[in-house]
């Protein structure tokens, strides 16, 4: 699939944050109605200590859910782990893996923030732009913000809030079960993130898309 190149990897730690800064400038928080027939569940497996990891694209049909396609990438990290640098880190092997596939998705769902990171660019935005396709932030734990208080049942959602900005949402996919934290990624609105991921659940916590991305960066997905 196409990959737009935004810019080089080689940046000191001072220069990504400020091109993350820049680029959430270009992140589109709209969209236009979205009928997809191919979404691509993205996962990276790798420990905060370690130089190596393993990036996962699942691209399953809709509405079936049925894997079509599944592309890996073992590789060494390009930079360590630094909190709200994560996409730096991750993305460059993504996009290893996205280069490679056959079929192309009309929507990403990714294990990880969107706008919901303290510059407005989490690895769902930074990996949107570059793919220039509507994505989704579905992160199992909060960056930034806050929220109030949610009820148990499944369905429920409440706003995150950060610096008095709604930077996504809290959902509670199953019930009496910890919440995802939704945010847009590119190209999509929280109503419409919201909606797919919703969509996406099949009576578990996470997604489908992201749920079998991440059995397939562990070496877990049977296809």
């Amino acid at each position: 699939m196409k990959i737009n190149k935004l810019h080089s990897w080689d940046l000191s730690y001072s220069n990504a944050r400020e091109m993350q800064k820049e680029l959430a400038k270009l992140v589109i928080s709209s969209s236009e109605v979205i009928n997809p027939q191919l979404i691509a569940g993205v996962d990276v497996s790798s420990n905060r200590f370690s130089t190596k990891g393993i990036a996962a694209v699942v691209v399953l049909d809709y509405p079936g859910l049925n894997v079509i396609e599944v592309e890996l990438e073992e590789t060494e990290l390009p930079i360590p782990y630094i909190p709200g640098l994560l996409s730096f880190r991750e993305c460059p092997i993504i996009l290893a893996a996205c280069d490679r596939l056959r079929h192309t998705p009309d929507l990403f769902m990714v294990d990880g923030q969107g706008v919901a990171h303290p510059r407005r660019l989490g690895l769902a935005s930074h990996l949107g732009l570059f793919l220039d396709v509507p994505s989704i932030g579905c992160a199992k734990s909060i960056l930034c913000g806050h929220y109030e208080s949610l009820r148990e049942e499944a369905g429920s959602c409440t706003e995150l809030i950060d610096k008095e900005e709604i930077v996504g949402a809290a959902l509670r996919t199953k019930n009496k079960t910890k919440p995802v934290y939704v945010s847009i990624g590119h190209k999509i609105d929280i109503a419409s993130a919201l909606y797919w991921v919703r969509k996406c659940c099949c009576g578990y916590r996470l997604p489908q898309p992201t749920r079998l991305a991440h059995l397939a960066a562990g070496g877990n997905l049977i296809f």
